[in-house]
């Protein structure tokens, strides 16, 4: 049995997103910290990202899905099987940030020297002061980091992915001290153990398949020989079209995979060079 950590809190849901798409589908109870999924070989145990490395270090757990930020701030000792780029809110890495108020004195981290600072990554923040040579009271933050400066502190550390709650409470950033993503860690034992070790490589290869096709639609056309060229100049393809021969000998199927942001452009263009038939359909996963 593989017991694995599942992020609690603002990635729960993203993460079982990911794992549905990935061909897990895992049940969430109200009232139980241990989700159903369907694979009889897995335990999940629903558990806070800040406290997931910890347990997979001790070997409570086997795997579970945490940032890397919380790994560093607490030193555990673990393997990082793959990095997942998933949050509740885009796919962009999230940030680590020492702020203060718009009108504050502090313009760089050489200025935070004897103030205080309130975070809930205090580890990370005091090995950050340390890196430049600052000294300075750091206090963990309970929640509503925004609002305690300049009242309680004079600056906060706090994690933003798009920075709007920052600029809502009239807070700038200073310095970055950080960027993060979800990681899907494990036990060093675990990963020695060939059995469990290959699961974890075949899940970690199914999220990563889903992570890869985001953004991404196949199409599919037919083209006359003569107008291959010009159609395969138009394509801003992921990898090399693949170009299959008809029934009919004077044309060929192209099939290809590319943004699906750049579709609207690319179509009129494709059949201006001559494809017809133009196909657009879904990718689900990439795997390379």
């Amino acid at each position: 049995m593989l017991k694995l950590g599942l992020p609690s809190g603002s990635l729960q849901h993203a993460a079982a997103d990911l794992f549905e798409r990935a061909g897990y589908k895992i049940t969430y109870s109200s009232r139980s910290y241990y989700p159903a999924i369907d694979d009889p070989d897995i335990e999940c145990l629903l558990v806070r990202a800040q406290e997931m490395a910890r347990y997979v270090e001790l070997g409570v757990l086997d795997a579970g899905i945490t940032g890397h930020d919380w790994v560093v701030e607490s030193g555990a000792d673990v393997h990082e099987l793959c990095e997942l780029v998933f949050s509740k809110v885009s796919r962009k890495p999230v940030r680590w940030v020492f702020c203060v108020p718009n009108d504050s004195e502090i313009r760089t981290v050489k200025d935070a020297e004897g103030k205080r600072i309130a975070t809930e990554a205090v580890n990370l923040t005091r090995k950050w002061l340390k890196r430049h040579g600052v000294t300075a009271q750091v206090e963990f933050s309970w929640g509503a980091t925004e609002a305690k400066p300049p009242d309680l502190v004079d600056g906060i550390v706090e994690l933003t992915e798009t920075g709007n709650s920052l600029r809502a409470n009239n807070l700038r950033v200073v310095d970055e001290i950080l960027t993060s993503t979800p990681r899907l860690i494990v036990n060093h034992d675990s990963f020695k153990d060939e059995e469990k070790r290959q699961k974890l490589e075949a899940i970690a290869l199914m999220l990563q398949a889903c992570l890869d096709a985001e953004g991404k639609v196949g199409l599919m056309m037919n083209v006359r020989r003569d107008n291959l060229e010009a159609v395969i100049d138009v394509l801003p393809a992921l990898q090399t079209p693949t170009v299959s021969a008809l029934a009919d000998q004077d044309w060929v199927d192209i099939n290809t995979i590319i943004d699906e942001s750049v579709v609207r452009v690319i179509i009129p263009k494709l059949k201006e060079a001559g494809a017809t038939g133009i196909v657009e359909y879904p990718i689900n996963k990439i795997i390379d």
